[in-house]
């Protein structure tokens, strides 16, 4: 084992202290290894500074100011005005919170301070590969000190994707970085992207209702991955926030005027249109940073993506490791943990069980929240696996009812099968991040409906749904389809068929209808 009291040389050096970087420092921290973390920028990356805790904290404002304002609560709040620059205090402390600890942690566990094994050095700069064993820190373009180590793990993550040809000012046309940077609630946004971080940016500033916001869609419905009828629901939802949609669009041009932006459409029928906005968030999507890594001096040469290309390891060299945002999409924060814990455990002679992406889950930060599982209808009819589904309403659910949250459903896509195994789900509600593990483990442990339906699902919470969609599908539900069509529902699909065929409850009922 290196010691970098007596040399320069570490255990392991890992660029980048994002979600991916610094869980793989602490997990070779654990296993008593030297690790010195190279970062440029923000200790936590995008997902604390910019991206996944920055913004959810925002979501998490505009959610309490939108319930606040409702009048179907028994109260009206009065003169409610949102102060822009108080709500990005409030997002700013608990950026600084998490940084905070990540930094004290790294500096309780450093060479001065801790005596037992391993250790952790953080230093600043930019690093780029001298060769295959060392690396080079830069600040301002010279080198500072040059790190040598056994082991590099590349955790440098992305950065936003500009649109080709109308590049970031980072104060009127926004990345998914600077929007955290305005001073005040624009009157008129447009937001370019109609994916994940996209709706979600449009929920937050509607919710505050001091926004007229303009979502650009190029695909026909937004989230256009996800099954047809959550693309729906989320451009309902959107449009009764007062979101306005431009479906089938693409952005054309931005010509900046004195105090506003002309923004030019074209759309797929072949008409344009130009919209007179504020600001502009560009959110098509991130791009891996390796600008100053000279990738080329280690041997490693990224795919024509952008990307470095691992295998089952996370190995991109001899030993040489790439973890989170710079290897490959989705990019999200729990993906490149995994990626990052893993890395180490690999390059260190522990390897855990063979990575696995199957049954990815997510939550969706709109309003109300969409929880996503394993497979879709559309995944599944992909690959010609035959399933049935079901959708339970939020309005039937007695935790909904009083916390005045009706709209929103639970779906749940099984084996089609007397007994069926859970494939998918698919939930928007308040609290539905709290079913997305119960599902997740069934899955991974191949678990029957009957066995999940074995529990005593407390009551009233927001998880009663999954069991009543859970017996929906075998016909023992509480409520039933045939009595509130439309909202309560099941149905299948197998390989051939053009549409759904709607499942009888008595069709269906299993074991004399025991669960």
């Amino acid at each position: 084992m290196s010691d970098p009291e007596k040399n320069d040389r570490y255990d392991l050096c890992v660029i980048g202290c994002g979600p991916s970087g610094f869980a793989a420092a602490m997990r070779a921290f654990d296993m008593g290894k030297h690790v010195v973390i190279i970062e440029k920028d923000e200790i936590g990356g995008a997902g604390v500074k910019w991206g996944a805790l920055a913004s959810k904290t925002m979501w998490e404002l505009s959610n309490d100011y939108y319930i606040a304002a409702k009048t179907d609560r028994g109260y009206r709040a009065s003169a409610l005005h949102p102060d822009y620059g108080s709500v990005m205090d409030t997002v700013q402390r608990a950026v600084k919170e998490k940084q905070y600890q990540m930094i004290s942690q790294i500096e309780t566990f450093s060479r001065r301070r801790w005596k037992g094994p391993g250790s952790l050095t953080l230093k600043r700069g930019c690093g780029a590969f001298r060769s295959p064993d060392s690396l080079d820190i830069l600040t301002d373009g010279k080198v500072d000190e040059t790190v040598v180590a056994d082991f590099f793990l590349i955790a440098s993550g992305s950065k936003p994707k500009e649109f080709p040809g109308i590049p970031f000012d980072h104060k009127r046309i926004l990345s998914s970085d600077s929007i955290l940077s305005l001073k005040s609630f624009p009157k008129r946004l447009i937001i370019i992207g109609a994916g994940i971080v996209g709706c979600e940016y449009a929920t937050i500033f509607s919710n505050y209702n001091r926004t007229k916001v303009y979502l650009v869609d190029h695909a026909e419905s937004v989230i256009p991955y996800e099954d047809f009828d959550i693309s729906r629901f989320v451009s309902s939802c959107l449009e009764n926030n007062g979101v306005e949609i431009f479906h089938s669009a693409a952005l054309k041009d931005i010509v900046k005027r004195k105090d506003h932006l002309d923004i030019t459409l074209d759309f797929e029928d072949g008409h344009s249109q130009v919209v007179e906005v504020d600001a502009a968030l560009i959110s098509i999507g991130r791009e891996p940073n390796l600008s100053c890594l000279n990738l080329q001096h280690a041997g490693i040469l990224p795919d024509k993506t952008g990307r470095i290309v691992t295998d089952d390891n996370c190995m991109a060299g001899r030993h040489i490791y790439a973890a989170g945002d710079v290897t490959h999409l989705p990019a999200l924060v729990n993906i490149a943990e995994m990626e990052g814990r893993h890395a180490v455990a690999s390059m260190f002679g522990k390897p855990s069980k063979p990575l696995s992406y199957k049954d990815m889950s997510t939550i969706m930060f709109f309003h109300p929240a969409v929880a996503a599982v394993g497979m879709s209808e559309k995944s599944c009819r992909k690959k010609n696996i035959p399933y049935r589904a079901a959708y339970y309403s939020n309005a039937f659910l007695p935790r909904a009812i009083a916390m005045r949250a009706l709209n929103g459903f639970f779906k749940i896509i099984a084996t089609d099968e007397d007994n069926p195994k859970i494939l998918g789900m698919r939930a928007a509600g308040p609290q539905v991040s709290g079913t997305v593990m119960a599902v997740s483990l069934a899955m991974k442990r191949s678990e029957c409906v009957s066995d999940m339906l074995e529990s005593l699902y407390p009551h009233p919470t927001m998880s009663e749904a999954m069991q009543e969609c859970m017996r929906m599908l075998i016909g023992t539900s509480t409520f039933k389809p045939f009595a509130f069509p439309g909202r309560l529902r099941t149905w299948s699909w197998h390989p051939g068929k053009e549409k759904d065929e709607e499942i009888k409850q008595s069709s269906i009922e299993t074991n004399g209808g025991k669960e």
